[in-house]
């Protein structure tokens, strides 16, 4: 099977990748992590569940995404927690709390309605996006096809959190390079944390899903409509390093690594060959 290396640059004005491990408040990923942008791109493609590509085609993407966000900043919100049903007289919740919230109440409306819970949301404002997709030539082809005419509204993480494609590139040739003792990185990125020879014993770590697929019994959901109250959700996590701008990797004694260059407009974006791809 022949691949290829494919890179997109986004702008995206909002952005909320929600982070599962915290529950008092809604933590965002600074990046999107790998499971949120290939669901991104099979929504583009129009193969959310992989029968034309086939699913293990889309999670054996690699990808290395890259940039950052230029603030972060917190926003109080009311949310609706439970479960939804949609009836004649309109969509229903039940939390099921100990309360004697286990009732089905209209999720709008007059009168008595589902309660909602008050919690802080981190959200990211302006974000400038470098991401980077190796995988199978015929799948990045059409990937690259659906992103220069998308047929829809394009969107990033939630549904309102939509991007803005600014480029769209096949890289042919790749620059290779080797490295020892430190390694600087320009842009923050995520960096697989599993046998990595960092010296420090010190960064930022966060457990990010990189596959996530639907399953009936064991069988991967092939549309929408098979997906049941029993439908399981199968999540795979990687822990990785994420670092800063300018960030300096000190390497571990007489240690070297592999490094990919490439050159995005006035940029040099570096990704570690072993580590930098999820």
């Amino acid at each position: 099977m022949s691949e290829k290396t494919f890179f997109v640059e986004i702008f995206q004005p909002f952005a909320q990748y929600r982070n599962p491990f915290t529950f008092y408040y809604a933590q965002t990923y600074p990046l999107p992590p790998k499971s949120t942008i290939i669901g991104m791109l099979q929504n583009v493609v129009g193969d959310w569940y992989g029968n034309e590509f086939g699913i293990e085609n889309w999670w054996n993407l690699k990808v290395s995404v890259h940039g950052g966000f230029e603030s972060v900043f917190w926003n109080y919100q009311q949310l609706i927690k439970g479960e939804l049903l949609l009836s004649e007289s309109g969509i229903l919740n039940r939390n099921g709390d100990k309360s004697g919230g286990n009732i089905w109440l209209p999720l709008y409306g007059q009168g008595l309605t589902s309660r909602r819970s008050p919690t802080y949301q981190q959200e990211l404002f302006n974000g400038h996006l470098y991401i980077f997709i190796r995988g199978d030539s015929e799948l990045i082809d059409k990937i690259k096809e659906a992103l220069e005419h998308p047929s829809k509204v394009l969107s990033l993480g939630r549904s309102e959190d939509v991007i803005f494609i600014k480029e769209v590139k096949i890289f042919d040739d790749v620059k290779e390079d080797e490295v020892e003792g430190d390694l600087k990185l320009t842009l923050p990125t995520y960096i697989i944390e599993r046998g990595f020879p960092i010296k420090m014993s010190k960064y930022p770590v966060y457990s990010i899903p990189t596959k996530v697929i639907f399953k009936n019994q064991d069988n991967a959901v092939k549309h929408k409509s098979e997906i049941t109250k029993t439908t399981e959700r199968e999540v795979e996590y990687e822990t990785v390093i994420y670092t800063g701008y300018d960030y300096q990797i000190i390497l571990k004694d007489d240690q070297t690594l592999k490094v990919e260059i490439y050159d995005v407009e006035d940029k040099k974006i570096k990704i570690i060959s072993d580590f930098g791809w999820l």
